[in-house]
């Protein structure tokens, strides 16, 4: 775990009057070995950490996987560092930052050059049913203590930006270090030492679950039929809204591969993505995907073009990646506004769709699943059907993690064989009813 070295060199005062020099960086200078020290006890690891000048840092994850940046003072990048730092989240590293004492001009020069690190990516504040919040320690409310306030209880507020299927960067405003390095002071915003370290560990043993992950993903998949004129066969259009619409991203081209494998359909390797706000983006497609991990809003253009998409006879598939229960909510709300006075049914195990090409009678799922639900093995699809004709399918069980053909640690889902089988069928479904 890498302390990134940053900042420039200021005054300070100590306890008995006297004045000396330091470099922001260090304002809390065991912070990190403390925090090693105790996770590595717990999780039998042995993580150690080193100081690291961006100028000399290689930008692997193989080399160091976790960087850390904490201060109380702004601070500023390079190009060269911004341009480093973002191939070292991309190809799998992950970075922590901490804003010590709640210091406001760390967090803003934190923010402005991750943002700029990563553009187009959005911060999010962490939901209490993100992996983190259970990776080791089970995290409820944790305590502050707060200039002003004194001591009090509240929900954990970190803040993430994610780079697919993976937290890649994680951004504190109350202070974790003073709590790592085993003290506190009543000045500033702070997490209290206990708490402090339950996170730290939560984060550490999040970053080792998902270091593989975090490779595989660095690997794109290319669609090597995307600049080549739509055919009139299958092409999979995915719908982008603000929910982490697109978290999987190598999950469709394994599906297309699946479906092309092991069905007779003219699939198209290309996929689409569709704003639901061009009717003309919407209404060329004939089957529209949609899955992510945070709750999103339709627009009332939106949810209208996609109520006439499904009642003209389109086709809607969509998973809650993760399992998340966030995502979860929000489709269900907003289908509401889709579909006015329809409701998701479960489907009963006897339905087409289950032996539209591949039988599925039972399925595998996440360890996860296992442990929460042992012996749960029936395929759960909600659907709402028009006509007749179903035209939502819905699993609250993660799909898309299934087709990357990768583990992902923190995933509620079905199995990738099953799951892939289970978007094959529906695939099928749609294009022969």
């Amino acid at each position: 775990m890498g302390k990134v070295v940053h900042g420039k060199m200021v005054w300070a005062t100590d306890a008995k009057g006297n004045r000396y020099q330091y470099r922001d960086w260090t304002t809390d200078p065991a912070d990190v070995q403390n925090l090693l020290n105790w996770t590595n006890s717990k999780l039998g690891i042995r993580y150690r950490p080193v100081d690291v000048e961006l100028k000399d840092f290689s930008y692997s994850p193989s080399e160091i996987p976790v960087l850390y940046f904490t201060g109380h003072e702004a601070f500023s990048l390079t190009a060269k560092e911004r341009a480093g730092l973002r191939n070292f989240l991309r190809d799998g590293g992950f970075i922590i930052a901490d804003a010590c004492c709640g210091m406001k001009p760390f967090s803003e020069a934190f923010e402005r050059e991750i943002d700029a690190i990563l553009p187009g990516r959005r911060r999010f504040g962490i939901p209490e049913d993100h992996p983190i919040m259970e990776s080791f320690y089970r995290v409820g409310k944790v305590q502050y203590q707060t200039e002003g306030r004194g001591k009090y209880n509240d929900r954990v507020h970190l803040e993430g930006m994610n780079i697919g299927c993976r937290t890649a960067v994680f951004f504190t405003r109350h202070d974790l270090s003073c709590g790592w390095d085993h003290h506190t002071h009543p000045h500033g915003s702070r997490v209290m030492p206990s708490h402090a370290l339950q996170l730290g560990a939560n984060i550490i043993t999040y970053a080792l679950a998902t270091y593989q992950l975090g490779r595989f993903l660095s690997t794109e998949k290319v669609y090597y039929q995307g600049d080549r004129k739509t055919r009139d066969e299958f092409v999979f259009g995915q719908i982008q809204h603000d929910g982490d619409w697109d978290p999987d991203p190598s999950a469709v081209m394994n599906l297309l591969k699946y479906v092309g494998r092991y069905s007779t359909m003219d699939v198209q390797f290309k996929r689409a993505d569709v704003d639901l706000r061009r009717a003309d983006d919407v209404f060329k497609r004939s089957f529209l995907y949609m899955t992510g991990h945070h709750d999103f809003r339709l627009g009332r253009a939106e949810a209208a073009n996609l109520g006439k998409f499904l009642s003209n006879g389109g086709v809607l598939l969509a998973d809650a990646c993760c399992g998340r229960s966030s995502f979860d909510t929000a489709f269900r709300r907003e289908m509401t506004r889709v579909l006015p006075g329809k409701t998701l049914e479960r489907l009963e195990n006897d339905h087409p769709l289950f032996t539209s090409l591949a039988k599925i009678e039972s399925v595998e799922y996440t360890d996860l699943i296992k442990q929460s639900r042992p012996g749960f093995n029936q395929p759960m699809l909600e659907g709402i059907s028009l006509n007749g004709i179903l035209a939502v399918v819905y699993s609250r069980y993660d799909l898309g993690c299934g087709w990357e053909e990768i583990e992902h640690p923190y995933a509620r889902g079905v199995a990738s064989v099953d799951a892939l089988k289970m978007g094959m069928n529906t695939i099928v479904y749609a294009m022969t009813h």
